[in-house]
């Protein structure tokens, strides 16, 4: 099924926000909100279906089948965030397309380094991310964690790629000065443990 990667426009974001809450609703990602989609709309890009038929010129127009975005975590790092794809599309390349748009996108912004929160690392392993400690990512990245229902059951997986000449080095993430200013580093030490503390049990 042929598709073409272009950027989101506003009225995509009912379509994506429907179809990103399906996935939510099964516990796959997080939920967005159209609001949410509209005030982020240039950091997105879509999967749209390519029409031909009848010997015609292939042409786009037809249905929205996936999408992903960027998320800035520092001037050098960035998140591929709500990448999905819709079931009538799986398995026929529309990620991988949809993540080396993200990727070329994240290359002309000027960052050195892209990372993701996957249950699928095989996937993005495929295209050329390294399995990385999910705590030397930026702690911008956990910021929305803290509100997922599985914050404390967490079974993703960190994956990071350079999108310059230079290879992904972990040690590279760990740099207090550069982290989010909302979120400094004695915030980032009970967020951490907060993750691995089991939340208590309501009796009653």
């Amino acid at each position: 099924m042929p598709v073409t990667i272009r950027p989101a426009r506003a009225e995509d974001a009912p379509i994506l926000a429907g179809m990103i809450n399906e996935f939510a609703a099964q516990n796959l990602m997080l939920p967005r909100t159209e609001e949410a989609i509209l005030q982020s709309l240039a950091d997105w890009l879509v999967a749209e279906e390519v029409m031909g038929a009848n010997g015609a010129a292939p042409q786009a127009g037809g249905r929205i089948l996936g999408c992903g975005a960027l998320a800035a975590l520092t001037d050098e790092l960035v998140e591929i965030r709500s990448l999905a794809v819709h079931p009538d599309g799986q398995g026929q390349g529309i990620g991988s397309q949809l993540v080396e748009a993200l990727l070329e996108q994240a290359r002309q912004r000027g960052f050195r380094q892209v990372c993701a929160l996957t249950l699928r690392e095989h996937f993005f392993e495929r295209l050329g991310f390294h399995v990385v400690d999910r705590w030397s990512i930026s702690p911008k990245l956990w910021q929305e964690c803290i509100y997922c229902a599985k914050f404390h059951r967490c079974d993703e997986v960190a994956v990071l790629k350079a999108v310059g000449s230079e290879p992904p080095q972990e040690a590279d993430l760990v740099r207090p000065a550069a982290w989010n200013p909302l979120l400094k580093w004695p915030a980032w030490q009970p967020l951490k443990l907060a993750y691995h503390r089991r939340p208590t049990e309501r009796k009653g």
